[in-house]
């Protein structure tokens, strides 16, 4: 007997259709899961048998899972095509040199197109209304076979609503958005070049040890303006080579209407930002990182969008749903920004093309997820203090639509990308995150220890040297779910904006205006700050995770803060720059962070402990406030003490012998580091 089949684009067609054959075989939705297995889970439970309680929400969340993969393989012939959806929405060049525009917009009333080739015209290209709020047109070539709509000319999507409002909106599918200088409102600008950029390099393969440079490319000079997608490629990625670091973390891409939000706040998903270039320059970039062995990672924001209306997605259709919940749910409120609903088909289509999208057509190695915590709870983490206890992971107060969304967004990236990674940015220390979709985990390859930076601020904002709890500074560096992987980090951005400080910055101060050169005297304050800058690095470096993270310009010991021009300061860019003149001037000791930072991951490119299992760490003595631990076979010996240094100082090892040390520092296998005031 035939099975039944249907093509239908809309969430209730392809249910019905999905219904309608289950009933032919003789089942229901209900039976999809009543015997479904999570093949792996036996794995995690051996890992952590205290999960075990709570088997039928991991049992809820895969059934969830499966049964999203079988709509899409019923209705959409699998992920492979479904997540291409940007080869069939906003605007595609066809053959003949056609053009079809289509969108997705239910609760308008009429559609048109508008822009530089019809003068303009309001209403002389109407949109064809489809089934299941879609709206195509065509627009056939000109006289001389060339298309309707020329590269670089400005567009518009007129959308009437059912109100008799007339809206004017930027397709949510926009591969380029540019703005004039005086102009508020971004504009869609049709980005068909003659002859775009192909890239060259093979994508690098997934290292053992993860080094993360995390970068923003409009910030990347030390002028007082956005610096350029050329810039970062001619001198920052050279640099960042030189360093160590084998992957990129590029900050601030999807396009954002306002440059104070860090990227943030996204108002087209599809467009790399404009304010740093052209699609084609960030795609050399990317080229170029994949010629020196980096991969580049998207920090992608999908926990949330912008609330802009005429340049953002929200209000796209005139209702104030489409793409999110209606408010409350809908609306953040700390955020002030709108919620997706990914409990919508249509929704999971432009998400999940959106990952594809970068992927396939800028050839990104994969992705920081900004927000999971917040996209893992219906509470978002506000007014919540996670301590660890299992039933704040489970029960209502997750949000199943997004964790599945989560689980479904890596199940099919590392399907169709075995290298890809993925790395989540979540405080509330979810079960299983990084563990595989097939144990019953949500995917993700890595995690932040988001809890390690706000340690070591804390300390040097409320405590003195000789106050340090060594027990507790080993226990932030080291707890952490055993399988799962972290990046750990001393700081990122988030340390480093305004209202705090950098690191350098809080342990030296006003010294480091006037007292980093070496043609002078090094005084008490600078001499302390470099070794503990040094130290509070290695350590979290060496014990700290699976993976280790640095923000441009930290390495070198970057004085100040971070702080985008906006009207509470002038719209001054005095803070919105990295100022690596610093360390191009030998006299100055930047230099020396610099090059302690680059030893470091050449050493840990020499010995692989981050792709090393945990540190056993040996002793965390109050008094002499010293840490050993020994990991990769390698022997790390820390002494924070701020007045006293040992000899022979008597240390377990795992085997024994000679641990020959130089540099000062370290060689294969003993790492000595020493805080040594003056």
């Amino acid at each position: 007997m035939p099975a039944l089949c249907s093509l239908a684009v809309s969430p209730s067609g392809r249910l019905a259709a999905v219904g309608a054959r289950l009933a032919w075989s003789g089942e229901t939705m209900a039976d999809l899961g009543d015997n479904v297995t999570i093949p792996e889970f036996s794995c995690l439970l051996q890992m952590d048998p205290y999960l075990k309680p709570y088997e039928k929400d991991f049992r809820r969340r895969y059934e969830l899972l499966q049964k999203q993969l079988f709509l899409l393989e019923e209705a959409e012939g699998g992920f492979d095509q479904f997540t291409r959806s940007y080869n069939t929405f906003g605007v595609q060049r066809r053959p003949d040199n056609s053009l079809y525009f289509k969108e997705w917009a239910p609760a308008a009333e009429a559609l048109f197109l508008t822009g530089d080739f019809n003068g303009w015209d309001k209403f002389s290209h109407r949109y064809t209304k489809k089934e299941f709020g879609k709206w195509e047109l065509i627009l056939p070539p000109k006289h001389d076979n060339s298309p309707a709509v020329d590269h670089n000319s400005k567009l518009k999507v007129v959308v009437h609503t059912k109100e008799g409002q007339r809206l004017y909106r930027i397709s949510p599918w926009a591969k380029y958005v540019t703005r004039e200088e005086k102009a508020v409102i971004y504009d869609w600008v049709h980005w068909d070049p003659p002859q775009p950029y192909i890239h060259i390099h093979p994508r690098p393969r997934k290292p053992t040890s993860l080094r993360i440079y995390e970068s923003h490319v409009g910030i990347g000079s030390p002028e007082g303006k956005i610096a350029s997608y050329n810039n970062f490629t001619t001198n920052v990625l050279p640099r960042i080579k030189d360093l160590g670091y084998n992957c990129i973390q590029l900050m601030a891409i999807m396009e954002h209407a306002y440059y104070a939000s860090f990227g943030y706040q996204i108002t087209s998903f599809f467009a790399a930002s404009s304010r740093y270039g052209t699609p084609d320059e960030l795609k050399q970039l990317i080229d170029v990182a994949h010629s020196m062995g980096i991969m580049v990672l998207l920090d992608v924001v999908h926990s949330h969008a912008s609330k802009n209306t005429e340049d953002g997605l929200n209000r796209f259709d005139g209702s104030d749903s489409c793409f999110f919940h209606s408010p409350p749910r809908g609306v953040h409120s700390l955020w002030d920004s709108c919620l997706f609903n990914y409990s919508s088909w249509e929704v999971l289509r432009f998400l999940l093309s959106n990952l594809r999208w970068w992927m396939e057509e800028y050839h990104f190695d994969g992705f920081r997820f900004d927000g999971v915590t917040s996209m893992l709870y219906h509470h978002h983490g506000i007014g919540t203090g996670f301590t660890g206890d299992y039933s704040e992971y489970f029960g209502l107060q997750v949000d199943e639509d997004s964790l599945v969304y989560l689980m479904l967004a890596n199940h099919i990236l590392h399907t169709l990308y075995p290298d890809c990674i993925t790395v989540a940015e979540d405080v509330s220390g979810m079960p299983a995150l990084c563990r595989k979709v097939e144990e019953g985990g949500l995917g993700f390859d890595y995690r932040l220890a988001m809890a390690v930076p706000d340690k070591w601020i804390q300390i040097l904002k409320e405590l003195k040297d000789e106050d340090w709890n060594i027990g507790n500074i080993v226990h932030t560096l080291t707890n952490r779910r055993y399988g799962e992987k972290c990046i750990a980090y001393a700081e990122s951005h988030d340390q480093a904006l305004v209202g705090d400080k950098s690191l350098a910055f809080w342990l030296m101060d006003k010294e480091m205006y006037t007292n980093m050169s070496s043609l002078i005297p090094m005084t008490a304050i600078i001499d302390r700050g470099m070794q503990l800058h040094k130290m509070i690095r290695l350590i979290t470096h060496g014990l700290g995770g699976e993976g280790y993270l640095n923000f441009m310009g930290n390495e070198f010991g970057h004085p100040e803060w971070l702080d985008f021009p906006r009207e509470g300061n002038n719209q001054s860019y005095h803070y919105a720059r990295r100022q690596f003149n610093l360390v191009d001037m030998d006299h100055l000791r930047y230099c020396q962070l610099y090059a302690f930072d680059r030893d470091m991951n050449r050493t840990e490119d020499k010995y692989g402990w981050l792709a090393a299992p945990p540190a056993f760490v040996s002793a965390r003595h109050e008094e002499d406030k010293v840490i050993v631990f020994d990991r990769s076979n390698v022997l790390f010996i820390f002494n924070f003490h701020p007045s006293k240094s040992f000899q022979d100082y008597r240390v377990a090892v795992e085997a024994p012998g000679k641990y020959p040390s130089h540099w000062g520092l370290y060689n294969k296998p003993l790492f000595f580091c020493q805080l040594h005031c003056v």
